[in-house]
């Protein structure tokens, strides 16, 4: 077990440095603050877990990410020249980099910055690999020190255990000061394992997710876990921004699928079908940061209330306060999904502190407060964890609805036969008044005015009346007279009245390409869950309006 490796001398593999890159100084803004991009990155093709089919490589270039998370860090014959090849070819000729030896599927790190001491963390879980970790002199008076991990896939319990002896060596080792990274392929079910709780006593861990081009946060191949995660301390959490791709932004960070994102030429040179390619692993996973450099000045906004696991009323007045240094004026905003933001107000005096909020009358489970400088947006900061919003008068109730069962394929050639379940798992009412369903193509729903869900029921939308089964609860048919969902795979999202993600799921062939059988939630009923066919859940082919098991809600 390697502890401390001075970065002439790196154990387990050597640390590879370059000259500075030119291009540094581009990233620093007239108030020097310095962009930095952390990317976490399973994305091996072909046969032989490596980088050599040159699909990950293209990725890599139209990423431009400043520090990646890398994981099956081999290339060619593994050599030092071939390794060094890649990273020149992938990111550039000034980055450096840390590879794990003696691993089969290596972990490591590579960095715009240099690289001044890295090393690697015996997991005792796993043969194969280990923790791969590295501290990075970043612009600014702190160091970066990121891990590169790779958990196991075989049982959530075996993942709690390499995540707690993970956090037993960031606390042996990493300086409280500096900030703190751990990114890569954590093989996550969901994001419900222990495994989070666990790291949540270094890192950050509470939404927003990053997400692609479609609201969809999950990064498998498949597309229904989110497996890979770039997670920071609080800190560093601090300094989050949106990722910016040439004409895109992304307020929670990216996960990049090529085959959905739009314009390519953003994340040029990859190609369309570069993330599906065979034996693609996973989606990259990329979060920006917008950290104070060398020359920054000791301005700084921090919200003090809702900082997290408040529960407000819908429509009662509450205070949202802060405490600012070096700013004139503050901006302050509320998002109900933590990607779609609403102003309080554009500017009202720093020094005041707090302003006047009326909450609105919409419920969420993941409400979050932003306040930033009027004058730049980039200096800002968020409620350290979510809070709720609570409707229904005294109940103090709250609504959750989430996409449960879809069935793509109907039965037969009847696509009026399509459908797609909403569950309310809250504890009141959900009014989905201008709720809208949609498919990849087009909006397919509009919820009319008055339409509710009540807590622990479910409404269904068929494709068209015709399809609706004798009997079945809550069922309506689709606005727009289909639901138009492929047999090949699709994503479907539903989103509020106001246009914010409510939830949205991804569905390949595989769970696409049975007539009749449909896709549920597995375990049935349960937010956040993966998809899996109905018949592997239930033994039968679908059930809407019905538990899997076919019991009432």
């Amino acid at each position: 077990m390697t502890l401390l490796c001075a970065a002439l001398t790196a154990c387990g593999g050597p640390v590879e440095s370059q000259e500075t890159a030119p291009e540094l100084a581009t990233r620093e803004d007239g108030l020097a603050n310095v962009r930095l991009r952390l990317m976490a990155a399973n994305i091996t093709s072909g046969n032989g877990q490596d980088y050599d089919p040159g699909h990950g490589i293209r990725i890599f270039q139209g990423t431009d990410a400043d520090v990646v998370m890398i994981q099956e860090f081999n290339y060619k014959t593994d050599s030092a020249a071939d390794i060094r090849s890649f990273v020149d070819t992938a990111f550039g000729t000034g980055f450096s980099y840390y590879r794990e030896a003696g691993a089969q599927i290596p972990n490591g790190i590579i960095s715009r910055y240099p690289i001044i001491a890295a090393g690697e963390w015996d997991d005792t879980q796993v043969s194969n690999r280990d923790f791969a970790w590295a501290r990075i002199n970043i612009p600014g008076p702190k160091d970066l020190w990121v891990v590169s991990v790779h958990l196991l896939t075989s049982g959530s319990g075996v993942r709690n255990t390499e995540a707690s002896n993970l956090v037993r060596f960031i606390n042996a080792n990493v300086p409280a000061g500096d900030f703190l990274a751990i990114g890569g392929d954590f093989n996550t079910g969901s994001r419900n394992e222990a495994t989070f709780s666990t790291f949540s006593s270094v890192v950050s861990t509470a939404s927003p997710y990053p997400a692609d081009r479609n609201g969809n946060t999950n990064t498998n191949a498949g597309r229904n876990s989110p497996y890979d995660h770039v997670l920071v301390d609080n800190d560093l959490r601090a300094y989050q921004t949106s990722v910016i791709m040439g004409s895109s932004t992304f307020a929670n960070g990216l996960v990049l699928d090529t085959r959905v994102y739009s314009p390519l030429s953003d994340i040029s040179p990859a190609l369309s079908g570069d993330s599906g390619a065979s034996g693609m692993q996973h989606m990259g996973v990329i979060k920006d940061f917008l950290i104070p450099g060398d020359g920054t000045t000791s301005s700084s906004v921090t919200v003090l209330s809702p900082n997290g696991g408040e529960s407000w009323t819908g429509g009662s007045a509450r205070t949202i306060s802060w405490t600012a240094s070096g700013i004139s004026n503050v901006k302050v905003e509320y998002s109900l999904n933590g990607s779609t933001w609403t102003t309080v107000t554009t500017s009202t005096s720093a020094a005041s502190g707090s302003v006047a909020w009326t909450v609105p009358g919409t419920a969420s489970t993941s409400a979050w407060v932003r306040v930033s400088d009027a004058s730049n947006a980039a200096l800002n900061d968020l409620s350290n964890g979510a809070f709720a919003i609570t409707t229904g008068g005294g109940s103090g109730g709250t609504g959750q609805v989430f996409i449960n069962e879809v069935l793509l394929n109907e039965a037969g050639s009847d696509v009026n036969g399509e459908f797609v379940e909403l569950v309310n798992t809250g504890t009141a009412a959900v009014d989905l008044s201008g709720y809208t369903l949609s498919d990849s193509a087009s909006v397919r729903h509009t919820f009319p005015s008055g339409t509710t869900v009540a807590a622990g029921k479910a409404v269904v939308v068929f494709g068209g009346a015709s399809g609706i089964p004798s009997g079945t609860v809550g069922a309506t048919a689709a606005t727009t007279g289909t639901l138009g969902l492929s047999n090949s795979g699709d994503t479907v999202t539903l989103r509020s009245a106001s246009g914010a993600t409510v939830d949205s799921a991804t569905f390949a062939s595989g769970l696409a390409g049975t007539d009749g059988v449909s896709a549920n939630r597995s375990p049935d009923v349960t937010a956040g869950a993966g998809f899996a066919l109905h018949s592997a859940v239930s033994g039968t082919s679908s059930s809407p309006g019905r538990r899997a098991n076919g019991s009432a809600y």
